[in-house]
């Protein structure tokens, strides 16, 4: 299907609808201003910091992918549980979509055809909702779902960065109201994440340009980084999927955080950093610095639905 082949990674650059994507993910993020203080780390857990982050560098930032790099699992399906919940769909929905996630985990990487079908289910789910509605059931769903699948290990490296002075920016395909409210609740400093079309706070059912995915959240980091006078060799970028391989190349320190083979290999071929917190055992530095001197809208259920129909 072609509309599948621009969510491959192996091929793809930026197009036009990718760099409208990133330059409506920065505006967005610009727009929504957070705190940039963290929560209180958890009692008893403790990462080794990295090399980095140079203090008091005001041309710095880090980026994190999300999905299965700060969070465990995909946004996506948290908020579809929460969503489920307040009647937004039907149990057999659910249990599909729980089928999708339980892939995704054990796949250990994301799926291009996965996330076209989880675009268009769930911008049909949110067409007519108000942002606020949908902002409002996240806050909640946060609580409900998500705070306990954070990664302590990657809360703890953007904690070094935050510690150091520096910006920290989820960047995910995850839509941008949910991701700001992930930056927000760890203290991070905003969210860059895929922008919904909404007139009149009402959501239309379209995207601006494209998901947040691939080459686009190259374009987001690219634009930010031009808005708020960052310098990107001074930069750094954490994620697990290859996917992000454009993101985690633009950047002086790139990060593969439990990686998927792909990006693994990739890594250890360019001496980029790997650390894995998968195991449960204190993070293991498995690579090297390639150069010490150098200083990632809600519910995505109905898209397990759509994988079902197609594949009957």
């Amino acid at each position: 299907m072609a509309a599948l082949r621009w969510l491959t990674p192996r091929r793809r650059s930026a197009t036009a609808r990718s760099v409208l994507a990133g330059e409506a993910a920065a505006e967005a993020a610009l727009a929504a201003p957070l705190p940039k203080q963290a929560e209180p780390a958890e009692e008893g857990v403790t990462a080794a910091p990295p090399e980095f982050p140079v203090v008091g560098d005001p041309h710095a930032a880090a980026f994190f992918d999300l999905d299965n790099t700060v969070m465990q699992g995909a946004a996506l399906f948290h908020f579809g549980r929460g969503l489920y919940k307040r009647k937004f769909f039907h149990k057999r929905d659910l249990v599909r979509f729980a089928w999708q996630q339980a892939y995704f985990r054990m796949a250990g990487s994301e799926d291009p055809e996965h996330m076209q079908e989880a675009r268009d289910s769930a911008l049909s789910i949110v067409k007519g909702h108000r942002v606020e509605e949908l902002m409002s059931i996240g806050e909640e769903i946060y609580d409900e779902y998500m705070a306990g699948k954070i990664w302590p290990g990657t809360r703890a490296l953007a904690q070094a960065h935050l510690d150091a002075g520096q910006r920290v920016w989820l960047v995910t395909a995850a839509p941008v109201e949910t991701a700001t409210i992930i930056a927000r609740r760890l203290g991070l400093t905003g969210a860059l994440g895929t922008v919904a079309e909404h007139i009149n706070g009402v959501y239309t059912g379209r995207l601006v340009g494209e998901p947040l995915h691939g080459p686009s959240k190259a374009e987001a980091v690219k634009a930010l980084a031009i808005a708020e006078g960052l310098e990107l060799p001074r930069c750094a970028a954490y994620s697990d999927s290859s996917n992000d391989i454009p993101m985690l190349s633009l950047v002086g320190h790139p990060y593969a955080i439990n990686p998927d083979a792909r990006l693994r290999k990739h890594a250890r071929r360019e001496g980029w950093r790997l650390r894995d917190y998968r195991t449960g055992r204190k993070a293991a530095k498995i690579g090297i610095p390639a150069a010490a001197g150098v200083g990632a809208v809600a519910g995505g259920a109905a898209a397990a639905v759509a994988l079902q129909r197609r594949r009957r």
